[in-house]
């Protein structure tokens, strides 16, 4: 896992600036999420969709609501658009960020307990962001309006300008790119702030679940949490939640940090003949796997829940301290392709009735 820490280039140039205009004015205007920031242009921070398509992949982006994903789509035999992520069937304005199909995760991912922590020397105090939410959660990017930088068929850079903030000071830019059948988002952040801070990144998506779902993930332990969902001891994974190998995913809750992930993961669904590959340049993930729901949370990250907190500090957990004008990215990467069950019925069912 390489986090670069460098001073940041230049806004994009006029040339990129050009090209992305005269991408916008070719593209046509039509009813749905395609009149929207790739019809307005570049420049925009009130555009209601962006989607992009290739051959494989179809995407809508919204970047009024935090810069989040609204659907994520494979397309299956006669171009039918299969979800991959649950999709955000009718976006608005007051729709909720947790009613998306992804969000981005940044200046840092999940709770800070107390909502406060050390660094430095100095106490530093994070404001609660959701009035559901008792402690600060996410960061701030998933909430915020983000400004379409470049728009073309099968890319999508966003970037954020949250200077003025406290006490995350930050800009940050999103680009999404489509490339085949993988989906990659790009994540950067720099420290616009006066003072050294722990930033972490990190990708929420909701995957689509049904009942045969398989998830794939070895982990070398996990956060346990309590009931605030903030974690109180790290153990090593337990045999029910190892996912060494394709394992039914559990019945029950799981809302937990994972740690010495590898980086890569895959998600199956048998029953849809379908399978996503994840790669990131990360080492932990959250799991989130609500009872009765038809979707989960498979949330690659670089640093566990509530990291600026646990013995030994952020950066001895994941996150990176970055001094003002410093710079901290990420890559994540979801591959769609077909996954061919056939003659794995009789194991798959036994590892669904051990789990």
């Amino acid at each position: 896992m390489t986090a670069t820490s460098s001073r940041a280039p230049s806004s994009p140039t006029t040339t990129q600036s050009r090209r992305a205009r005269l991408a916008a004015a070719a593209q046509p205007v039509s009813a749905g999420p395609q009149t929207a920031a790739l019809a307005q242009g570049v420049g925009a921070s009130h555009a209601r969709a962006v989607t992009l398509s290739n051959a494989a992949l179809r995407l809508d982006v919204l970047p009024h609501l935090g810069g989040g994903i609204a659907r994520f789509d494979w397309r299956g035999d006669g171009g039918a658009l299969t979800p991959v992520f649950r999709r955000c069937e009718r976006p608005d304005a007051a729709t909720d960020p947790n009613e998306l199909a992804c969000y981005p995760l940044l200046p840092y991912s999940n709770r800070i307990g107390g909502a406060r922590f050390e660094c430095d020397g100095r106490s530093v105090a994070v404001p609660r962001n959701r009035r559901d939410e008792p402690l600060p959660i996410h960061g701030d990017g998933w909430l915020a309006r983000w400004q379409v930088d470049e728009a073309t068929d099968t890319l999508l850079q966003l970037s954020l300008d949250h200077g003025h903030g406290a006490p995350y000071a930050f800009r940050a830019t999103q680009t999404f790119m489509l490339d085949d059948a993988t989906l990659s988002i790009a994540l950067t952040i720099e420290n616009a702030g006066c003072a050294r801070l722990p930033f972490g990144l990190g990708v929420h998506p909701f995957l689509v679940r049904d009942d045969a779902t398989e998830l794939a993930a070895a982990a070398g332990g996990l956060w346990l949490s309590g009931a605030d969902f903030l974690p109180v001891r790290h153990v090593s994974v337990p045999p029910a939640w190892q996912f060494g190998v394709a394992y039914p995913l559990p019945a029950a809750l799981v809302n937990h940090a994972f740690t010495g992930w590898g980086g890569h993961a895959t998600v199956s669904w048998p029953r849809r003949g379908l399978m996503l590959t994840v790669a990131a340049d990360a080492d932990a993930y959250v799991l989130y796997t609500p009872p009765g729901e038809d979707f989960f949370c498979f949330e690659p990250v670089d640093h566990p829940i509530n990291a600026v907190n646990l013995p030994g500090g952020a950066a001895a957990h994941g996150m990176t301290l970055l001094a003002p004008g410093e710079r901290l990215a990420r890559r994540f990467a979801f591959t769609v392709g077909r996954n061919d069950a056939r003659g794995e019925g009789p194991a798959r069912e036994s590892r669904r009735r051990r789990g």
